[in-house]
């Protein structure tokens, strides 16, 4: 039965991968040292609405054998609608990744620093974008599968070891987890770790990825255990930030390089490095998947092949990694980068979720596997909070709440 499910573990973790970047650890860091357990809720809320979307879109993808972008130019009848909705996924997703990648690179870097000092900002840059580019240029599905699988079971090791250093109160946990905490200073934070967790370009990634590892709606059981493990673990990795992040006090944190500096004195040096290579592992991984899931995202709206030897996919994805290594290398300030990332996706999230809750229930793509009821009842209280927490960051940004 286990070596069956690991014969069958698919793109669940390069999901995961994908979700937790550095993003991630520098929101979680900054929730958990400003808010403590407080916020865990969120991030609960954060993993369900993940794991209900992301089985949408793997589902999508086994039944239709398509990607998602390409479903929608398929499906969309209206030339206007057409153009409008191509041109706002791809300026959403390609033009957002070329952004996040420079966040996820230096967010790798950060890592690095913390275990090898700060001199060698632009080498390190550099040479994640190298094992990135050598990974996507290979074009195996298989072997790209297996390197971030990898990788992500580095950084849950390093993560989840890093917070059990810090002996944390089982009682405040539970607590933080069940009892929402909101408040209009904790806002920003709250729409950053749903926008960091439930993340607009992997619902894209996931539909692309699954047919390149089943074929068959008999699979469907397969995609979903692989979602719902991975996910889940991915979120609890996420707590583990938060948790690690909330054993420091009276110290500036900025980001988790700073987490790993705050820790060391407290719980040894060890602590330092566990999460410093939990950060380039997330760092590494998310910079491999974001510019694969531009790739898919770009060659689905534009007809294109999505072959991962195909010439154009690889410009795509080429395009994204050069300037992300090129703005990183540049010295761009990487905490900046990533907030301003996370918060973007918090706001494009209730767009992307509305077209696929639309492709979802339409019979003529999914026949009988098309959402249910309950299905779609959950997904649009997930659209409904998607939609609020926008609506609320916009009006905090612009000083209007």
């Amino acid at each position: 039965m286990i070596k069956n499910w690991f014969k069958n573990i698919g793109p669940g973790p390069l999901v995961a991968a994908a979700f937790i970047g550095p993003g991630t650890v520098t929101v979680c860091t900054i929730a958990g040292v400003n808010d403590g357990f407080t916020l865990l809720w969120a991030m609960l809320l954060s993993i369900v609405a993940t794991i209900v979307l992301q089985e949408m879109s793997a589902r999508l993808g086994i039944v239709s054998q398509k990607g998602l972008s390409e479903v929608i130019r398929t499906e969309i009848s209206n030339p206007v609608f057409k153009v409008l909705t191509l041109f706002l996924i791809l300026s959403a997703i390609v033009i957002g990744n070329a952004a996040y990648e420079a966040g996820n690179i230096s967010g790798g870097v950060l890592g690095l620093e913390a275990l090898f000092g700060n001199s060698y900002g632009a080498l390190w840059s550099m040479v994640i974008g190298i094992i990135a580019f050598v990974l996507l240029y290979i074009g195996n599905y298989k072997v790209l599968e297996k390197a971030l699988i990898t990788l992500v079971v580095l950084m849950s090791v390093a993560f989840l070891t890093t917070a059990i250093l810090t002996r944390p109160d089982l009682s405040l946990i539970f607590k933080g987890l069940f009892t929402p905490n909101y408040s209009d200073e904790n806002v920003l934070t709250v729409i950053a770790l749903v926008g960091t967790t439930v993340v607009p370009y992997n619902l894209f990634l996931h539909a692309s990825l699954v047919k390149e590892k089943w074929k068959t709606t008999s699979d469907l059981k397969f995609a979903r255990k692989d979602t719902v493990i991975a996910v889940a673990l991915g979120g609890l990795v996420s707590m583990c930030i938060i948790i690690s992040a909330a054993a420091i006090k009276d110290v500036q944190i900025t980001n988790a390089a700073d987490l790993a500096k705050g820790l060391e004195p407290l719980f040894g040096v060890y602590s330092k490095y566990f999460l410093s290579i939990g950060l380039f592992a997330a760092g590494i991984t998310s910079a491999i998947t974001a510019p694969l899931a531009a790739a898919y995202v770009a060659t689905g709206c534009l007809g294109w092949s999505s072959q991962l030897k195909s010439l154009k996919f690889r410009l795509v994805w080429m395009t994204i990694l050069g300037l992300g290594v090129l703005f990183s290398s540049i010295g761009l300030k990487s905490i900046e980068i990533i907030q301003f990332a996370q918060v973007a996706n918090g706001l494009l999230l209730p767009l992307i979720a509305g077209f696929l809750l639309w492709v979802m229930n339409k019979s003529s793509i999914l026949g009988k596997f098309k959402n249910t009821l309950f299905q779609n009842v959950i997904g649009f209280l997930i659209f409904g909070i998607a939609l609020f927490l926008g609506v609320k960051s916009i009006l905090k940004v612009f000083d209007l709440l």
